[in-house]
């Protein structure tokens, strides 16, 4: 069956795991989650798949090992398209909507030292400024792990100082749960907005690439 929308029920499970993000809850509502969540989000990867590449769809459960925060479950269902490790495309739903996004996520050290030359680097850190200032214009918002303060040994007036603290960098849109998001337009909606991430996304398998370490 093809993608024909999110229903509502999706974001009622969610809004009932956040109020009881438990075992209980979670197997009471299991039938819930594959029909309303996990069904509808394989259909919407299975669609966009032809243009963007295979998504992988990401598990309910949250490790747990290493977090102070010990709740069993993800409160949110995404899915991400790789295109080199730590880039690509990413979309999920929560209780609040629905929410697209396209970058860099990971921070492996080799990928950030290249991030930070090429935005030093006068052509390719103004192309990406370009591409940051347009996705920003257009309702995109700037995301991802950055430092407080300007990397060591950058000037406080560099041109290009807020793209330069950034250790990863995506941007991303938030829909409300407005009633096309239950219809198959919920489909065009992140083809159009995983279409806006594409200069970026070039720009940071060009320069970023991923990670060439060791895996831990």
């Amino acid at each position: 069956m093809g993608f024909t929308g999110f229903p509502d029920e999706a974001f009622v499970f969610y809004e009932g795991l956040e109020a009881d993000n438990s075992k209980v809850y979670f197997t009471r509502h299991r039938q819930l989650y594959e029909e309303a969540v996990r069904e509808p989000m394989l259909a919407l990867a299975e669609e966009l798949a032809p243009e963007f590449g295979v998504a992988q769809l990401f598990r309910p459960y949250r490790d747990v090992r290493f977090a102070k925060d010990k709740s069993p479950y993800k409160t949110h269902q995404g899915a991400f398209i790789e295109l080199m490790p730590g880039i690509g495309r990413y979309v999920r739903i929560d209780a609040t909507g629905l929410y697209t996004a396209g970058g860099w996520y990971s921070t492996a050290s080799d990928q950030v030292a290249r991030y930070r030359a090429a935005v030093d680097e006068d052509l390719s850190g103004k192309r990406l400024q370009r591409i940051a200032d347009g996705l920003a214009e257009r309702g995109y918002v700037a995301e991802g792990d950055r430092l407080k303060t300007r990397p060591r040994g950058v000037p406080e007036d560099h041109p290009r100082i807020e793209l330069l603290r950034h250790r990863s960098l995506y941007f991303g849109r938030h829909f409300e749960p407005e009633p096309w998001v239950h219809t198959e337009a919920a489909a065009d909606r992140v083809r159009v907005t995983w279409r806006d991430y594409a200069e970026l996304i070039d720009w940071l398998c060009t320069h970023v690439r991923g990670s060439e370490l060791p895996p831990h």
